[in-house]
């Protein structure tokens, strides 16, 4: 696949170094020039740094790898609201929780990843690696460790596959919760973890180990 990466931090890299293992061609844009050249001579000769709206031009899939609070400058500076990333499956990864607390920010009723959706007109936005730090995709796991589940969200099926399958090629096991209007639920979800984790509490010790109904 064409995969456009907007950010040069911690997640965009670990995630670009699966992505480049698995064949897919990058592009990679951030703030500082400087530093997406950076990584695209770290992710090697399917990676090559260049500007925002570059970066999201005839793509497959668009990875948000910034800050919540940096993402509208970001969409901004790619030309989202132009609609430059009409029909292409925009991820989003991010957190909009107070640190160290886990409290969502974003306002009563409102997910970010719907706000990002109403920054990108015609963007089909999907939810996906908000739950796991980086690190999750660049170290191996043990002999019989199982894959994590990636539990996402999104509107469009074409998105949902396309993203489904970049989670194959990182090592993770996509799970489709639903559209973007149960996007909130998964970002709580995401809050409850951090806050938990943050006060010394292990997060898997609260959540019960119930079977599968398929299974």
């Amino acid at each position: 696949m064409r995969i456009g990466i907007l950010g040069t931090g911690m997640l965009a890299a670990a995630l670009g170094e699966g992505w480049a293992r698995a064949g897919h061609e990058l592009t990679v844009a951030g703030r500082s020039p400087a530093k997406a050249q950076e990584l695209a001579d770290r992710l090697g000769c399917r990676a090559r740094a260049v500007t925002p709206r570059q970066a999201i031009a005839d793509r497959d899939a668009v990875l948000l790898a910034v800050s919540w609070q940096g993402a509208e400058d970001m969409l901004r500076s790619a030309g989202a609201a132009d609609g430059s990333l009409e029909g292409t499956a925009l991820i989003d990864p991010t957190n909009a929780v107070e640190h160290g607390v886990g409290v969502v920010l974003t306002g009563p009723g409102e997910a970010m990843a719907q706000r990002i959706a109403r920054l990108s007109p015609g963007a089909h936005v999907v939810k996906a690696f908000h739950m796991f730090p980086s690190n999750q995709w660049t170290g191996s796991r043990a002999t019989g460790e199982p894959p994590v589940t990636v539990a996402m969200c999104g509107d469009d099926p074409e998105a949902l596959r396309v993203v489904g399958e970049l989670v194959r090629d990182v090592g993770g096991v996509p799970a489709v919760l639903g559209s973007l209007d149960r996007v909130r639920q998964l970002e709580e979800v995401a809050g409850f973890v951090i806050g938990l984790a943050f006060a010394g509490t292990d997060p898997n010790s609260a959540i019960p180990c119930v079977p599968s109904a398929a299974v």
